[in-house]
């Protein structure tokens, strides 16, 4: 376990945020920051940190204060701004109070805040008021969970860790926890680090620096105790080799997808959107390809902290055939059926342990599903969060696998405590969305054509609602140049997918892209095309031919690639066509392109009948005139504004006005006016399919009819 604290990266980091709350809170944002990037040590927002400082109020007095990590914020990304404030010497006198439920203790919390703010603080704060140390680090290291988590644990963590080591028991966070870890540093004052069985390590220090030194130093010994008595039990490279798992992932994820996003009540959205994430390593299938996987997998998780990410248990497929899919969807289905009436019962059972939780509406879906010869595929109302349930369901294995070879016995929680800890209001709130829901979370568009002026301004439409987007045109520095802005404004929410929509090949190959990385995919928007300018008499059929590839050939490889993948998945979808107004009024020496146009339009028009059968709505939305998307100038324009500047006697921006001046509203057509049609489709405003939408600004001759 290496140190990363590295001075001058301290410094510079108290340099920029110390102005915030003080150099003090900015390093141990610092050292927050540094646990929060190694997985094996705190795993998404799974552990807190906090530091006990003066603040001056107004009138000039000096209040002891407790900074604490607000809930649900990242350790790797926290900032000084992050930590709440709060009136210290009062939360010491909670230890006295014989018990709080969490809505007096999240008021408790409010009411005593020096420094005001939205977020509340960790559910673990009252362990840190009452631990007497300046500086604190909590943490659940996969190395120590491989000691708490088994039959013996406190011998095991006592010979790993040494004597200047307490253990607590596990109680559930709150004031009792917090009791529990003050009463173990009490009993022992020399310690320098506590354990708490089935949850983590805390450690402390007279600063930052100290508390973090001390947690590696613990989680070194761990490790060391580890490898010195591990034999290995699951045998090398005899199980499915990654690159076939992988394949059948591309395969049946969206199956999987389909089966596991929950149904909805709303008859324009027939189901909650789904993202998934698989884990396909060397280690997991080496795991589940073994004899014992279900007995070893399918145990308690490791601390009740992950239980809002990934549910009390994942759902375990014996001996899938990914050779027959129908035969997988079924037996898949049963065993979700299976699953769900499970996890029903133990609402149930144990609701009554919590008088303010309501089962009504609950997604009763397994979030991580475990396939022998694939791996896990974890599931997500985002990429995100699906990513989520994705490293825990890792580190579970990973610590899983290591207790057995450490000739331990894995030891879990009872049903009691991790319903506790599932459905308590403090920890849900880290998995809300916060704020308003974008309309597309969860959704996952293929758009082609991508690198233009309309389609640039449709992916980042698109990805603003919340949607995940695979963008998609000719390789080549246009699509760099998309890749980078896409990247850096969303990061993995954005994908770019070298496409040319003529090659029935790497259609497909888009599409299993685009299913690797999110599972699946609920929009296809066909936007790629291109234009020629010639009168009929004189056209090139090579220059013809060539717009028929792209914009009807094209139109018909994406459209059945779509309709066999929404068939699979079965949850509908939306196809959009971008169109255009020479389909229903055609100009002259631009035959070629409307021809083309008009073919493609008519395609998506039987798609509408043939896919509807599968809930799938496929529209069209026919713009006019756009020449730009910010510095984007439209390819089609580049080829045909010469020609019509010429026939004009304009010049670039005259041509331009004589668009706009030619429609009856006198508006600039826009790629973002385009994107906005394509999302009212695709958000289901209205029961709508085989329609077209003229974005145009008003061209009676245009007006579809």
């Amino acid at each position: 376990m290496n140190n990363g604290w590295i001075e001058a990266e301290a410094d510079d980091f108290i340099k920029a945020h110390g102005p915030e709350r003080g150099n003090d809170v900015a390093l141990m944002a610092y050292a927050t920051r540094l646990l929060g990037s190694r997985p094996d040590l705190a795993m998404h927002g799974g552990g807190n940190t906090s530091l006990k400082g003066v603040v001056k109020t107004v009138a000039g007095d000096e209040v002891a204060a407790l900074f604490v990590k607000a809930s649900g914020v990242a350790l790797e990304a926290v900032l000084p701004s992050d930590f709440v404030c709060l009136d210290h010497a009062y939360l010491k006198k909670l230890r006295a109070v014989s018990s709080l439920t969490d809505e007096i203790m999240a008021d408790e919390f409010r009411t005593r805040m020096l420094k005001p703010g939205d977020a509340l603080p960790s559910i673990e704060t009252l362990m840190h008021a009452f631990l007497d140390q300046r500086s604190i680090v909590h943490t659940h290291p996969t190395a120590i969970l491989a000691l708490t988590n088994r039959a013996g644990g406190e011998e095991a963590i006592t010979a790993a860790l040494g004597g200047d080591v307490g253990v607590a028991p596990y109680i559930n966070s709150g004031l009792a926890l917090g009791r529990a870890v003050a009463d173990a540093f009490d009993a022992g004052k020399e310690l320098r680090a506590i354990v708490v069985m089935h949850h983590g390590l805390i450690t402390w220090g007279t600063g930052p620096k100290q508390a973090y030194d001390s947690t590696i130093e613990m989680v070194g010994r761990a490790e060391e105790y580890l490898r010195k008595s591990r034999r290995r039990i699951f045998p090398l490279n005899t199980a499915t080799p990654l690159e076939t798992a992988r394949k059948r992932y591309t395969k049946i994820a969206p199956l999987l997808r389909g089966l596991l996003s929950p149904e909805s009540d709303d008859p324009d959205n027939t189901h909650e959107k789904t993202v998934l994430a698989p884990l396909i390593s060397r280690e997991t299938l080496d795991i589940l390809d073994s004899p014992d996987a279900n007995a070893l997998a399918c145990t308690e998780p490791l601390t009740p902290d992950y239980l809002v990410r990934t549910k009390a248990y994942p759902l375990f497929i014996e001996n899938p055939d990914y050779e027959d899919i129908d035969l997988l969807g079924r037996q898949v289905a049963r065993e979700i059926e299976l699953f769900s009436a499970r996890y029903d019962a133990y609402l149930k059972k144990f609701s009554s342990r919590l008088p303010e939780f309501d089962a009504s509406g609950f997604d009763l879906l397994p979030r991580v599903v475990l396939l022998p010869g694939l791996g896990a595929v974890c599931a997500g109302p985002d990429l995100g969060m699906a990513r989520i349930a994705r490293d825990i369901t890792e580190q579970a294995l990973i610590v899983k696998r290591a207790i057995s070879e450490t000739d331990g016995t894995y030891l879990g929680l009872t049903e009691e405590h991790l319903f506790d800890m599932e459905f308590r209001a403090f920890q849900r709130t880290k998995v809300a969305c916060k704020g308003q829901k974008p309309p597309l979370r969860g959704g996952v568009a293929i758009v082609t054509g991508a690198a233009g002026a309309i389609g640039s301004g449709i992916c980042e439409e698109l990805l603003r609602q919340g949607c995940h987007v695979a963008a998609t045109d000719l390789a080549g520095e246009n699509l760099d140049a998309m890749a980078f802005t896409l990247k850096n404004l969303y990061g993995e929410q954005a994908l770019v997918v070298p496409l040319d929509v003529t090659d029935g090949a790497a259609v497909a190959a888009a599409f299993e892209k685009t299913v690797e990385a999110f599972g699946g995919i609920d929009i296809v928007v066909i936007n790629a095309g291109l234009a020629h300018v010639s009168t009929l008499t004189e056209m090139d059929l090579d220059a013809f031919r060539k717009l028929e590839r792209v914009n009807i050939e094209g139109t018909l490889l994406m459209l059945a690639q779509a309709g066999k993948l929404f068939k699979l998945q079965n949850t509908a979808g939306d196809v959009v066509l971008i169109s255009t107004k020479n389909v229903f009024a055609p100009g002259a020496k631009f035959g070629a392109y409307s021809a083309t146009k008009a073919a493609a339009h008519q395609l998506c028009r039987v798609a509408s009948i043939e896919f509807a059968e599968m809930g799938v709505r496929v529209n069209m939305v026919s713009p006019d005139a756009v020449f730009s998307h910010g510095s984007k100038r439209s390819g089609l324009w580049t080829q045909v504004g010469p020609d019509r500047m010429k026939a004009r006697g304009l010049d670039e921006k005259g041509l331009e006005e004589y668009y706009r001046e030619r429609n009856l509203l006198k508006a600039r057509v826009t790629a973002e006016h385009v994107a906005r049609a394509v999302v009212f489709f695709v958000t289901h405003q209205t029961p709508t399919t085989g329609a077209t939408i003229p974005v145009d600004g008003g061209l009676p001759d245009s007006t579809p009819r």
